[in-house]
């Protein structure tokens, strides 16, 4: 069985009695070799990988890994890829180890929590917690103190929250972390979230939308001015759709700008401006100065006020095309939102382009899902005649850390505003009958989108629902 040395400097692959069989990167340490020739007395034969394979290698097997670790050893920080750190510090191990776990199951938080007896570790994967491992509380104290410093945090204040950012390496991925650190009764708890600098912005294909769904949103992101929207609660992925609206229409001839709090993914070819509201610097201030920077898309985080929508409709109406996010629950709500924030409705009607309302679900984990046959009430939930129908799941497996579910897709409705609609805004703002109207036009709502999902084999009946009921 292959061993992992501590300071990841090689990896023991076989050992028999005269001779041992290594693996090294190309920068291999060569006294680091000899000094295992020496202690082992054997013949040493070397397995040359690539820099890139090797950090692969260490990545597989390190995550694979259960974490036990002993409270002694000393401590020596190097600031460099963490896959290739050679400090042996328990609480430093630790902290890397977690990260690469967190990085090779594409978590998006990590927490840390102290109780009475222990602190727990858990990893937040596609929306939910599991947890990863526990802490002796002596242990936990050094690996919060661990963190503070890589976040350049005052160490020595436990009275008060703190927030700061770390930068990490982890293989040919880079990522900016942001810590809170926050005071309770047992000592500090620190949630980590991953952001990935590196990360593969998805395009529109990648987003889960229907065919028929896709073509208008595609259409609503090539339209010359107006405002689309798109609605959700937070953690419902409506940034990642409006980068990848953002990716459609990126060329050299559109000034794109910007304005996010925080700014999520650093785009090449996009200026993007961040939220700074001790200096005045809110959405509103900043979208009244990307209007002077001759901008042909903006993009804005959120409208959370009067006086952001008030100056992201003026935009609209001047030549612009302005994406957003509002917190609503479905597309017809949006409508109504707009006039309680004091936009009038032939406003509303003359800027408002589309509106795309979302929600995550979790994906059947492809290595364990299995088909079954539905119950009379998940099928009388989902609304759909009593008829056979096939649902799939997934049995938990070890790619899945035994939930059944890997990765995340969304579930969509599309309401795209043409000229009947746009009458009938001038006359009602009323939401429902918004959505009957647009239901005569072929609208879907979220939930029939999560139906031909489940129908696909792509999620679950319980995701859809817990989502969208």
């Amino acid at each position: 069985m292959s061993e992992l040395s501590e300071s990841f400097e090689y990896i023991v692959e076989e050992e028999n009695e005269r001779e041992l069989l290594v693996i090294v990167p190309q920068n291999y340490n060569f006294f680091a070799v000899e000094e295992l020739r020496f202690k082992k007395g054997k013949d040493v034969k070397l397995k040359v990988l690539s820099e890139e394979e090797y950090a692969k290698l260490i990545q597989d097997r390190i995550s694979g890994e259960n974490v036990v670790l002993e409270e002694e050893e000393e401590r020596e920080e190097k600031s460099e890829d963490i896959l290739f750190q050679r400090d042996t510090s328990p609480a430093v191990r630790l902290v890397n180890t977690v990260l690469i776990k967190a990085s090779s199951v594409n978590a998006s938080d990590v927490h840390f929590e102290p109780y009475e007896d222990e602190a727990v570790v858990r990893i937040r994967m596609d929306g939910v917690l599991h947890d990863y491992t526990k802490v002796s509380p002596s242990l936990y104290q050094e690996v919060v103190s661990r963190i503070k410093v890589m976040a350049k945090l005052n160490v020595a204040e436990k009275r008060i929250p703190q927030d700061g950012k770390i930068r990490v390496k982890i293989g040919k991925r880079d990522y900016d972390i942001r810590v809170s650190v926050v005071p309770t009764v047992f000592g500090e708890r620190v949630v980590l979230r991953l952001l990935e600098k590196t990360g593969q912005l998805l395009t529109l294909s990648d987003l889960g939308l229907s065919k028929g769904d896709e073509e208008k949103v595609r259409r609503l992101a090539e339209k010359p001015y107006g405002i689309v929207l798109v609605t959700g609660p937070t953690g419902a992925g409506k940034s990642t759709t409006l980068y990848a609206m953002l990716l459609h229409v990126k060329n050299p001839k559109k000034n794109i700008i910007t304005i996010e709090d925080p700014v999520e993914y650093q785009v090449k070819g996009i200026s993007q401006i961040q939220v700074n509201p001790k200096v005045g610097l809110t959405f509103a201030q900043g979208l009244r100065a990307i209007l002077r920077q001759d901008p042909d898309v903006i993009m804005v985080g959120e409208i959370r006020d009067p006086e952001t929508a008030e100056v992201a409709v003026q935009a609209a109406l001047t030549g612009h095309l302005v994406l957003s996010t509002l917190h609503t629950n479905d597309a017809p709500s949006a409508i109504t939102r707009l006039k309680d924030l004091g936009i009038e409705p032939f406003l509303i009607a003359s800027s408002l382009e589309g509106v795309i309302a979302q929600r995550l679900v979790r994906k059947i984990c492809n290595n364990c899902k299995e088909p079954y046959k539905p119950s009379k009430e998940e099928i009388r939930e989902l609304g759909l005649p009593e008829e056979d129908y096939t649902f799939y799941r997934g049995r938990g497996c070890e790619h899945c850390l035994g939930t059944g579910y890997r990765g995340r897709t969304g579930i969509f409705e599309v309401l795209e505003v043409d000229e009947d609609m746009k009458k009938l805004i001038n006359e009602t703002q009323d939401s429902v009958k918004i959505r009957q109207f647009a239901r005569k036009k072929g609208y879907k709502t979220m939930l029939e989108d999560g139906i031909e999902k489940i129908l696909k084999g792509i999620t679950t009946s319980s995701e859809v629902l817990s989502v969208v009921k």
